[in-house]
């Protein structure tokens, strides 16, 4: 199974720093940095105590002190704008990488949808919705679309960086193509189905720069808690100042403007939109597009999954697994005559018949038929394919069309009922059985299976560790059902089900507060994957299915959920441990300032200051430089995410809160007290 990871583009990239440091610039515009409450309130004041540092030069007071915090200040907001614009350049790289696929390509829009001959030449950003195009071995599809005649292997390497073809044609849940992926053999008649700048491609590129990221709900509320503790620490450094004037202890602006930004959660607020975009960009590192951000945060709190059978848990396509000969008929007698009978077959199931016995029989199709040799090639009318040579008459299809054409070539054989149960064995395992027979001889049974996609039972044993309930939905009947979900390893399935069926389950589990992970590929599985909290269709299924979810699997491998409630997990982890450190660092900055602003009118204030700090100017401009500094040392760790771990939630509450919450109580005293001591070596305070 498939587990391509794209390469991962390095924290410390050359070229991304340095546009990063441009863009840092850039984003000091307030119209650009109001979006965030916390580090626009840091700008305001930085630039309040520059004009107080000028009007000091001016007045040929000393500005030393307002200067130092005032370029240390600035270096707040340019730190965390780094943040955010290393983020959004590591996704900008790989919007390069999926540009490369968009060419200056040239689409034959047919002028008659009748004749395959006539058609012209436009360039692809021409098209229209609903023209219809041909595209032909070695052509690149000019634009995402339906494919409504024809058959072909197409090369999806630009969008999921797989090297293996898969087939696209008219009908069923494989018709889908997308632009800018190529077609490597044979053709097809494409309906356009997005116009211009609206392709799937575009929309790819587009998110992964994050030109479309929204916040999502938990974002925007921690947003809102940052901002009411801004406010209310402004109010509080607002009293401060009366209250100094009352001690008798004039605070100078500056040293409340320190105060406050110190206070305020600079750290959260100048990492929060850094942490967002990088996980995005996990995803796609994943080979998973996420359409929203809302998506990647709540797939972090799925519980249930269901998954569609045909295409999601088994590869589609009805394969043949053995060939079961009557008595008096050898296995390799048997295998030949499956062989023969099957080379007129182009169907998926004939051409796997023709592997099977090529793989365990070792039997070839004869390269020159004879003469004589008549081939009856599949038909959904007879429901049989088979050869006539000379006086032999092959026959392998349906089991009642088998039957007739046995009965009528001479009479039902002695052998019915070892066929017969055969027949009921392989029905009774979920798979489908074609009957076999020469003349009016029955010569055996060949089992048909869906096959379920490799190494999925431990993968979906790891889902369960992850305490996510797997539940498999098909239209099968029950027996075929609970065969495919044993040997999946799902815990439950739904048998026989509609649309509706898929739907009524995920509300129903909706309202008992359960989130809901629907991965599918089929237009019927369209209604579920947008009723679900967190849609993944697969890369490989219909326009309708890739609309309706909120992530596109790029790979096509349904447990791959795995990664993406990993990386919805360490997206909350993330955000709720530097938030944790981010409040719990207050606290050192606390006895740094506050013995400081009032230590010359309150000599008794000096029993709070626990770190020893040289002087009040030294323990104020320590508490301003840490305040700047720890938020470029922790820009890696929120690029990265915390690492998660399949604990129960009260363990992870635990490490959560010894790690980060003791952490951001320990670092800043350790932290401040050094930069005090190089300050006051230095002779800057």
């Amino acid at each position: 199974m498939s587990k391509h990871v794209q390469p991962t583009i390095s924290l410390f990239d050359g070229a991304i720093l340095r546009q990063a440091f441009v863009d840092s610039f850039k984003k000091l515009n307030p119209g650009v940095l109001v979006r965030n409450p916390v580090i626009f309130v840091t700008e305001v004041v930085a630039l309040l105590v520059t004009v107080l540092f000028v009007r000091d030069l001016i007045s040929a007071k000393s500005a030393f002190f307002s200067g130092q915090i005032a370029a240390w200040l600035w270096f707040t907001v340019l730190f965390a704008n780094l943040a955010e614009a290393v983020a959004e350049g590591r996704g900008r790289a790989q919007a390069n990488t999926l540009r490369q696929a968009r060419t200056d390509t040239i689409a034959k829009r047919l002028l008659d949808p009748d004749r395959k001959e006539l058609f012209e030449r436009i360039p692809a950003v021409e098209l229209q919705v609903d023209d219809l195009v041909l595209v032909e071995a070695g052509d690149l599809i000019p634009g995402d679309g339906e494919v409504i005649e024809g058959i072909a292997s197409v090369n999806e390497a630009a969008i999921t960086g797989e090297s293996a073809p898969v087939i696209r044609e008219s009908g069923g849940d494989r018709s889908a193509v997308t632009g800018g992926t190529t077609v490597i053999s044979d053709w097809v008649v494409v309906k356009i189905t997005t116009a211009v700048g609206s392709s799937f491609l575009d929309r790819m590129i587009a998110l992964v720069e994050g030109a479309e990221r929204q916040k999502t709900p938990n974002e925007i509320a921690l947003n809102v808690l940052l901002a009411g503790m801004t406010i209310i620490f402004l109010i509080t450094v607002v009293s401060l100042a009366g209250l100094g004037r009352y001690s008798g202890a004039d605070v100078p602006i500056p040293v409340l403007v320190a105060l406050l930004v110190t206070l305020i959660p600079t750290t959260i607020g100048g990492l929060l939109s850094a942490i967002g975009i990088a996980g995005m960009d996990r995803l796609i590192r994943f080979n998973v597009l996420a359409m929203s951000g809302r998506a990647v945060e709540a797939a972090g709190d799925v519980d249930t999954l269901l998954l569609d059978k045909t295409g999601t848990i088994t590869f589609g396509n009805r394969m043949a697994s053995e060939i079961l000969p009557v008595p008096g008929v050898s296995e390799r007698e048997a295998a030949e005559a499956a062989l023969l009978a099957s080379l007129a077959d182009e169907t998926a199931e004939g051409r796997s018949i023709v592997a099977l016995v090529h793989e365990k029989y070792r039997l070839r199709a004869p390269d020159h038929p004879p003469t004589d040799a008549r081939f009856i090639e599949f038909s959904a009318t007879t429901r049989l394919s088979g050869v006539d040579l000379g006086n032999r008459s092959l026959r392998k299809g349906a089991v009642d069309a088998v039957l007739h054409f046995a009965q009528d070539a001479g009479g039902r054989s002695v052998s019915d009922a070892a066929f017969n149960a055969a027949v009921d064995r392989i029905a009774r395992s979920g798979g489908t059985p074609l009957g076999l027979a020469e003349g009016g001889k029955l010569l055996g049974v060949i089992h048909l299976k869906d096959v379920v996609k490799p190494d999925i039972k431990e993968r979906f044993a790891e889902l369960r560790r992850m305490g996510i309930r797997t539940v498999m939905v098909t239209g099968d009947n029950p027996v075929t059902a609970a065969a495919i979900a044993s040997e999946a390893g799902v815990d439950d399935f739904i048998a026989e089900a509609t649309p509706q069926d898929k739907l009524d389950y995920i509300r129903g589990a909706q309202k008992e507060g359960r989130l809901v992970a629907m991965c599918g590929d089929g237009t019927n599985d369209a209604p579920a994957l947008a009723q679900a909290d967190v849609g993944v269709a697969m890369q490989t299924g219909t326009q309708a299915a890739r609309e309706a979810g909120n992530m596109v699997d790029l790979d096509s491998n349904p447990t791959k959920l795995i990664e993406v409630v990993g990386i919805g997990k360490q997206l909350l982890m993330t955000r709720g441990s530097l938030t944790t450190f981010s409040i719990a660092n207050d606290v050192a900055k606390y006895f740094a300032i506050i013995p400081a602003l009032f230590i010359a009118a309150i000599p008794q204030l000096s029993v709070l200051n626990v770190m020893g700090l040289t002087t009040p100017q030294s323990a104020i401009l320590s508490a301003v430089i840490f305040n700047a500094l720890v938020i470029i040392a922790l820009i890696p760790l929120a690029l990265r995410g915390v690492s998660y771990r399949p604990l129960p939630a009260a363990s992870l509450l635990r490490r959560n809160l010894l790690l980060y919450g003791l952490g951001g109580l320990i670092v800043p005293f350790i932290g401040i007290k050094v930069i005090d001591l190089a300050v006051a070596a230095i002779g800057w305070a």
